[in-house]
């Protein structure tokens, strides 16, 4: 294998994944600012941050798919040109329904994880999947960036302008990736869109989908939410929000290639029946503490360096069991993971309008952790359902 090869495929992907979760994140920052200037409810403010989520998620299947058929090099290349255009569209919104609009479209960016997936799997032997798939994950602090760098824009340049900037930012990113990687030989045999989708009929996609819908639904829900959250309940400003927030991306983002090697060296299940089981502690502590802050930030710290954790766990095992259908589990799992942080918001917002309290909202969260902690231990925990869950790999 051209180490050369792998060490770019591995760089540029990570790279380019950051600045496109930074442009799927970039509206977090900006909901509490549009809500004043559009007059919207929490729900709909809500419903504007997590329309992204909605796209990037759905289209990660089709688009892990074309990975393994096209080639991610190709692929990763149209995708970041494409970007470009619903972030210059969101520049030129002045109502809420033309902000629906391009932010929909905006949420392709979320797909660039099932392309880096697919497309950094296929350098690497399978003996060091959990590690290197834990790096390439690591273009989630793309959110951080978000977090850290839209407050500052809008307020130095204004909103309209920060789009703007993204999308030079992103052109440059797809130059650069375009010139400085390699496209892998296309397999000798490549399967059919049939056979790609076939995946659905086994167990273990589902179980897979589930756990990812937790974890890095957790993920893509606080880091794109906990802005409003703490603005909400702490009436801090947008800027100390968007720096608080990112404090999580950062820390799960560090913490994703860490559970890929715990995983590679003392197995995915153990790590995911510790962090389920903490996970649903650690939202009771959030659900009844939101009226102090430093006892909220550290229930969503532990929060976000569980759900690192069993990012990297969670994809450790898609290679593992479905080496010749990478993409298209990663497409599977990946949308599970999106549509995990496209609910949550929009359930916060309803009941925070329905209730007045987010309360309930941290229920549903707690409850499915319970869940998935049941799952992995039946499924996962002794060898006789590892092998069995083996047996099904496509």
């Amino acid at each position: 294998m051209d180490k050369k090869g792998q060490t770019s495929a591995l760089l540029m992907a990570t790279l380019a994944m950051a600045i496109a979760f930074a442009v799927w994140a970039c509206l977090s920052p900006l909901a509490s600012q549009l809500q004043k200037i559009l007059h919207l409810t929490a729900t709909q403010k809500s419903v504007l941050v997590a329309t992204p989520v909605l796209l990037g998620s759905v289209m990660r299947i089709p688009l892990g798919i074309m990975t393994d058929r096209l080639g991610g090099k190709k692929l990763y290349t149209l995708l970041m040109l494409f970007m470009i255009i619903p972030l210059v569209g969101i520049s030129f919104a002045n109502s809420y329904t033309s902000y629906l609009f391009w932010a929909f479209f905006i949420g392709m960016a979320g797909t660039s994880f099932a392309i880096a997936i697919a497309y950094v799997s296929r350098w690497y032997p399978a003996e060091k999947q959990g590690t290197v798939l834990g790096i390439t994950g690591m273009g989630n602090f793309g959110t951080a960036i978000a977090g850290f760098t839209v407050p500052s824009l809008a307020k130095a340049y204004g909103i309209h302008n920060v789009f703007l900037i993204l999308a030079a930012a992103v052109l440059v990113m797809a130059i650069v990736f375009w010139f400085s990687t390699k496209e892998l030989p296309k397999p000798a045999q490549t399967k059919t869109i049939k056979q790609a989708l076939s995946v659905v009929k086994f167990k273990n996609t589902w179980l897979l989908s589930a756990f990812y819908f937790l974890t890095f639904g957790s993920f893509v829900a606080f880091s794109i939410y906990l802005p409003t959250l703490l603005q909400d309940l702490f009436k801090i400003s947008p800027v100390d929000a968007g720096l608080r927030a990112a404090g999580f991306v950062v820390l799960a983002t560090i913490m994703r290639p860490i559970g890929g090697y715990l995983a590679d060296k003392i197995g995915a299940g153990r790590i995911l029946t510790l962090v389920f089981a903490m996970m649903a502690l650690a939202g009771v502590l959030i659900s009844f503490m939101t009226d102090n802050i430093i006892a909220f930030s550290t229930g969503c710290l532990t929060i976000s360096f569980l759900a690192g954790l069993g990012n990297g766990a969670v994809f450790k095992l898609v290679p593992t069991l479905f080496p010749g259908n990478t993409g298209a589990i990663t497409g599977f799992v990946g949308a599970a993971g999106g549509l995990g942080g496209f609910f949550p918001p929009i359930i916060m917002g309803t009941v925070k309008d329905m209730t007045g309290s987010y309360f309930m909202g941290f229920g549903f969260f707690v409850g499915f952790a319970v869940i998935c902690f049941v799952l992995n231990k039946k499924f996962f925990d002794s060898k006789k359902n590892v092998q069995l869950v083996n047996k099904q790999a496509v």
